[in-house]
């Protein structure tokens, strides 16, 4: 990588630099959700529905544990980017080589304990009934895997902190298509069931594994570290660890919002429930690819910025991504708005579960046009290094709103309380964030030198 890869973040019109960040990550965040999506369906088609259900249970514990390479990733590429915004080089070297030292003893310490806890996790996690016995296999199998997608999630936000967006989503590429091309081999034409499912899985997160080590050991590169880097320093820890820790709290939550939504929708409607909850699961997913796309393409360019104190540019950058995140997230609700029933026919032709669906899809995205106020001023707060606030946003959906209303509605609306929790959390959240975002903008990027 040449240094005008960084350089180009403070220099380049801001509309034109948020495509070029923003189309890679889309694209990789769009092959990796049809990844999921097609993955999904072919388990439905050639497993059962029930399996889908199994995926799900098992799907909070694997990202949670994958959420630990993502937020050492994240948090330490804030530190990175704004290093190299200030020309600091040394730091954004000595920031990297604790990136890997940490995402390495934490990775290998968590998963060693989800192994030993199987019998007690999996039904914790609402793998009980005839979900069980899928759940459990695919579990004990995917772990392994997982050990191989905490580096890359790391790796891959570190990759994009330097302004190679196309070698970021090349690092998203990989591990969906050989997803499914392992699916087609292990399910199809071995019938090895959810053991296959697993093992392509597992196999596909090692791929991307070995192509973002080339990457960082390639010229494309401008971080080369030795081992000195690799030794932890207190400060630097303790900067990546208050900014990972929102990342991480954030998918945490997701892991205790996956817990909770299998086990109550299980007690109110089975495995049917849980299964509808496992397809609108992978829209969520799927559908919102764009908008998290510009989300990620977001972060290094406000981050280097507010480093560069080109505050100017910062605002520039929120309302851009603002502007353009809302508009596709206009244009997705109108589409799933109008085709529910046609998406729930491509993963099962179960009637039960054709039946409870589509109208589950249409209230968790209810509120899709406002999200994206939500998801770009709570990355804003996270790319400039403020960590309390973003934390406190980034929790807000799920952690105070969610959590507390599919606790409380359910008793009063049934299962439908369940699906009415998603938009009115939306609005919630939504509104708290914009309020947080003007006081910084006005209070912080209009003064010529904001206090962090």
């Amino acid at each position: 990588m040449s240094e005008a890869k960084t350089t180009a973040l403070g220099t380049q019109p801001i509309g034109s630099l948020l495509i070029k960040q923003a189309v890679p990550a889309s694209i990789g965040i769009l092959v990796m959700s049809l990844n999921i999506l097609v993955d999904t369906i072919f388990v439905g088609n050639w497993i059962g529905s029930v399996a889908i259900a199994a995926i799900n249970v098992v799907l909070p514990v694997s990202f949670f544990v994958a959420a630990l390479g993502m937020s050492i990733g994240i948090g330490g590429s804030s530190v990175l980017s704004r290093a190299l915004g200030q020309k600091d080089k040394p730091k954004a070297l000595q920031t990297f080589g604790n990136q890997i030292t940490l995402t390495f003893i934490l990775i290998t310490a968590l998963v060693g304990l989800c192994l030993y806890f199987t019998e007690s996790i999996v039904p914790a996690f609402g793998g009980r009934g005839l979900i069980y016995e899928p759940a459990k296999t695919y579990y004990t199998v995917l772990l392994w895997g997982v050990l191989f997608l905490g580096f890359s999630m790391m790796g891959n936000t570190v990759i994009r902190a330097e302004g190679q967006p196309k070698f970021a989503m090349w690092a998203m590429l990989i591990p969906s298509v050989s997803n499914l091309v392992l699916d087609v081999i292990f399910i199809k034409f071995l019938n090895l069931g959810m053991f296959g499912a697993a093992l392509a899985t597992t196999g596909s997160y090692f791929l991307c594994f070995a192509y973002i080590f080339w990457f960082f050991t390639s010229k494309h590169s401008a971080l080369k570290i030795n081992w000195s880097h690799c030794k932890l320093k207190l400060p630097i820890v303790k900067e990546i660890s208050a900014l990972g820790f929102v990342t991480l709290s954030r998918q945490a939550i997701v892991s205790i919002t996956y817990l909770l939504m299998n086990t109550i929708l299980f007690d109110l409607g089975g495995e049917d429930s849980v299964t509808a909850y496992a397809i609108v699961g992978r829209m969520l997913m799927f559908a919102l690819f764009p908008i998290f796309g510009i989300t990620q393409g977001f972060l290094p360019i406000a981050g280097f910025n507010y480093g560069a104190q080109h505050y100017d540019r910062v605002k520039e950058t929120i309302y851009t991504a603002l502007k353009y995140a809302s508009a596709l997230a206009t244009i997705i609700f109108v589409l799933l708005m109008t085709f529910p029933e046609a998406i729930t026919r491509m993963f099962t032709d179960n009637q039960a579960v054709l039946e409870q669906t589509p109208s589950a899809m249409r209230w968790v995205f209810a509120a899709t046009p406002i999200i994206a106020i939500q998801l770009i001023g709570a990355a804003y707060f996270q790319a400039v290094g403020r960590a309390t606030p973003a934390l406190l946003l980034t929790l807000s959906r799920q952690g105070f709103f969610f959590i507390p209303l599919i606790l409380v509605l359910p008793l009063y609306f049934g299962a439908t309380g369940v699906w009415l929790a998603f938009p009115i959390s939306d609005v919630l959240s939504t509104v708290l964030t914009a309020w947080f975002l003007r006081r910084e903008i006005r209070l912080r990027l209009n003064s010529p030198t904001p206090n962090n």
